[in-house]
């Protein structure tokens, strides 16, 4: 067997992990992260059919059985992930039935997978779904998304509309826009429920008011950076709502020129104008507001 820590899906745990804490995203134990791999990615590194232990669900996570996930683990620290990560992180497969998961690598002071296991599978499975190249799940602290949910009010359309004018890039990056739940107790399955309701409303990224985010998607990379994008766009948001009265942002046409110009496709009915200019052809208004 090869040497799992040299594993690519370890390097990337190690490396996103440890950015998130830089970020000041994850602050102590905050965040976790899961990662969908093949039994072919695995068994050069580890022997799938030995099973350390296993351990009861209490939801039924059916729809994944027999899908491995490399997790960060419940109660560990980002910070740590880098130098322990035989500790901080565990692989795991969901039973047959879809009623326990089996702990093949990792967790080796007897850990357990994230409080939050439940909401990511059930992430996991919704996005799936939608979208077979599917593979991450983030969650972390990003501060001015969480600061933002204090101020601004709670609409996934008013929410997206004011980060796509915010910064250029953003109605690009995530055109159909964010998704946000009401305040929940995390760890829970009703929270979990919530959060992937949103996502099979084709939502990558979806906002748990004064907590944090949850973002989606095919690498770690795309992922990070999907969130990335949100909360540089909400950082942008906290200073110009700290300067003073906003006297001009990106128009609803400006917002589809750029959709078009990089083929992409806003939210149907988040913006004021839509392609041909919408039903009269006619341009809107310049707004100054940001919601």
């Amino acid at each position: 067997m090869l040497n799992i820590l040299e594993a690519p899906f370890v390097k990337e745990m190690r490396e996103v992990t440890g950015n998130l804490y830089r970020f000041g995203w994850d602050e102590r134990n905050g965040g976790n992260v899961s990662y969908l791999l093949t039994e072919d990615s695995l068994e050069k590194y580890i022997d799938v059919t030995e099973v350390k232990r296993k351990a009861e669900m209490n939801f039924d996570a059916s729809d994944l059985a027999g899908k491995y996930f490399i997790v960060t683990g419940s109660g560990k620290y980002f910070r740590n992930v880098e130098k322990d990560p035989s500790v901080c992180l565990g692989i795991i497969r969901v039973s047959n039935d879809g009623k326990f998961y089996e702990v093949l690598w990792g967790f080796e002071d007897g850990g357990t997978p994230t409080s939050e296991l439940p909401t990511h599978l059930m992430i996991h499975a919704a996005r799936l779904k939608r979208d077979p190249s599917h593979r991450i799940v983030i969650h972390t602290h990003t501060t001015n998304i969480i600061a933002m949910t204090f101020t601004h009010e709670l609409d996934d359309r008013a929410f997206s509309r004011t980060l796509w004018q915010m910064c250029t890039e953003c109605v690009v990056v995530f055109p159909e826009g964010v998704g946000i739940i009401p305040w929940m107790v995390p760890g829970t399955d009703q929270i979990g429920e919530a959060t992937a309701k949103k996502i099979t409303e084709n939502n990558r990224l979806v906002i748990w008011p004064h907590h944090g985010i949850y973002g989606t998607g095919a690498t770690i990379d795309e992922t990070f950076g999907l969130i990335e994008t949100a909360e540089k766009a909400a950082q942008v948001y906290t200073a110009v709502r700290a300067q003073g009265d906003i006297k001009q942002t990106i128009t609803d046409l400006q917002l589809l020129e750029l959709a078009t110009r990089f083929e992409v496709v806003p939210k149907a009915g988040y913006l004021n104008v839509e392609y041909g200019y919408g039903p009269s052809s006619t341009r809107p208004e310049r707004s100054t507001s940001c919601e």
